[in-house]
């Protein structure tokens, strides 16, 4: 097993011991309650007269009713929820098997696929590691504890435009608990008595950091994080616009530094580390960096793959800038190489490049690939089939409508902050994934209902689906750093409100000024 996946299952298994007898029943309770009640919500659901809607729309409604429950509470997992969701429309007679299944086939899926192979590659042989701890070791770093926690937040981020924020914190949550033992052992020697460092200042913040950098990062490139995958499939199949790799990452990569910047404030801010200087920290950070040894024929075969998807992934804006993202140039290049078939490209050259050509061992091996999440490929593909059914059977049509006359926005940019501000709500009770297939279709159908442009709500659903900060279970990274022991629940909660509203504003001053200048607006 891979050390990544060592660390993480280790982390998750901490956050439960590291629940209090109190927090164990209310998530037992909120399990046991969710079982009962999704399939009570559906029959209210359906029983209630909704003249407006057709015997499919209607049902699916109670379906849909049923499945978010689920999603919220979680009483089964959230993937296999997904799958139940695709069931009962084909049981009930919303869809056949071919059209509530053949979601999960959509290309999308295997963007999700082959990004999801490519880094397990990375932790296999252990890239991320070296890319992490070969920044943190130049010399502007130092020992400052202030430029270690700008810094090692910031290469939290920079792996999760790429992986997932899960793995990105499974990684970086080890090597944020020895920086902050590192300066325990600082404080205990200056002090002469023993330093807890579960309540160090700095351990609060720098596990929040890990956690909400990771989940920040994620909205800085489509394969970041499923909502923006998620967000991106929709708005082509609903509002008939495709956005190139390239062009999302024009608006999202300047809205990521802004977030970036105003999160290392708030944290700094609210977790003012007790030493100015930790001393050692900088040697500890080399000592890692050199027990990894030279660069290994994997670790050169997966940058190598990698570097292939990114430039594949990024050429086609690159032709939409020199000739235009309606030219002959372009459509050509898409059609042939869309981002699913780079995906798949570059994860195939994992199974080519060998590493040991004489043993026949090449990169990665079909066994080590099978690691990957397939939870959140259903999660994805149950996703598409409910967001398709709501529009084919109009339900988020009248959905859109009763918003709309509900919420009384009429404008595009009024829509937007409503969007953002349902989104990162729902965000916190469920799953990111889950609040994106949950708030995205309705929010595009919301729009056009109102006359207006639908892609900024979209977008602005999409990138508040990943702004779920104040509770363990809002992310799975959220929970992972929580099993630290350094993090009070009541200092989750401030710090995650704090960054909910200020990411809210952000996100919708940002969206405002720079989609029109993308062209998406």
């Amino acid at each position: 097993m891979a050390e990544q996946e060592r660390r993480s299952y280790k982390s998750f298994t901490e956050v439960k011991e590291t629940l209090s007898p109190a927090e164990e029943r209310v998530e037992r309770w909120r399990n046991t309650i969710g079982l009962f009640l999704g399939p009570i919500v559906a029959i209210i659901l359906y029983s209630i007269p909704m003249p407006s809607l057709t015997y499919q729309a209607h049902t699916l409604a109670a379906i849909i009713g049923w499945v978010v429950v689920w999603w919220i509470c979680e009483p089964i997992p959230i993937p296999m929820t997904a799958l139940v969701g695709a069931v009962l429309c084909v049981l009930f007679g919303v869809a056949p098997a071919a059209k509530a299944l053949g979601p999960f086939a959509d290309p999308t899926i295997f963007l999700f696929l082959g990004s999801f192979i490519l880094a397990e590659a990375m932790a296999v042989h252990g890239l991320d590691k070296r890319f992490a701890f070969g920044i943190m070791s130049l010399k502007w770093v130092g020992n400052s504890a202030g430029r270690l926690l700008f810094v090692y937040g910031a290469i939290c981020a920079f792996i999760s435009m790429w992986i997932s924020n899960t793995a990105t914190t499974a990684m970086m949550f080890p090597v944020g608990l020895g920086l902050v033992y590192a300066m325990a052992d600082i404080l205990a020697a200056k002090t002469g008595k023993p330093v807890d460092a579960t309540r160090l200042r700095f351990g609060t913040g720098i596990m929040l950091m890990a956690a909400y950098s990771a989940s920040a990062g994620g909205i800085g490139t489509p394969v970041g994080t499923p909502p923006n995958l998620i967000g991106m499939a929709m708005i082509e199949k609903f509002a008939h616009v495709k956005i190139p790799f390239f062009q999302w990452m024009l608006f999202a990569i300047p809205l990521l530094i802004i977030m970036y910047m105003l999160l290392f404030i708030l944290l700094y801010a609210l977790h003012k580390p007790e030493l100015s200087v930790i001393e050692g920290s900088h040697e500890y950070v080399k000592a890692e960096l050199k027990k990894l040894g030279k660069w290994t024929a994997g670790q050169r075969n997966a940058l190598i793959a990698f570097m292939v998807a990114v430039v594949l992934w990024i050429i086609p804006g690159f032709l939409a800038v020199i000739y235009g993202a309606t030219s002959a140039e372009s459509k050509f290049y898409n059609t042939k190489l869309p981002e699913a078939i780079a995906a798949l490209i570059a994860a195939a050259l994992l199974f080519i490049l060998p590493v040991n050509w004489k043993e026949r061992e090449f990169t990665i091996s079909w066994k080590q690939a099978t690691k990957i999440d397939w939870g959140t490929l259903l999660l994805f593909g149950g996703g598409i089939t409910l967001g398709n059914l709501m529009f084919e059977t109009k339900l988020a049509e009248v959905i859109g409508k009763g918003l709309l006359g509900f919420s009384g926005a009429t404008s595009m940019w009024g829509i937007t902050f409503a969007a953002i501000v349902i989104s990162i709500l729902v965000s916190e009770a469920t799953s990111n994934t889950a609040a994106a297939n949950m708030c995205v279709p309705v929010m595009i159908s919301l729009s056009i209902a109102a006359g207006v442009n639908p892609i900024p709500p979209a977008i602005g659903a999409t990138l508040g689906a990943s702004w779920g900060f104040m509770l363990p279970v809002s992310t799975p990274p959220n929970a992972i750093v929580y099993g630290s022991g350094m993090i009070p629940i009541t200092k989750m909660i401030r710090a995650g409100a704090f960054f909910d509203v200020a990411g809210a504003l952000v996100l919708w001053v940002g969206l405002r000024i720079l989609l029109p200048l993308v062209g998406l607006a």
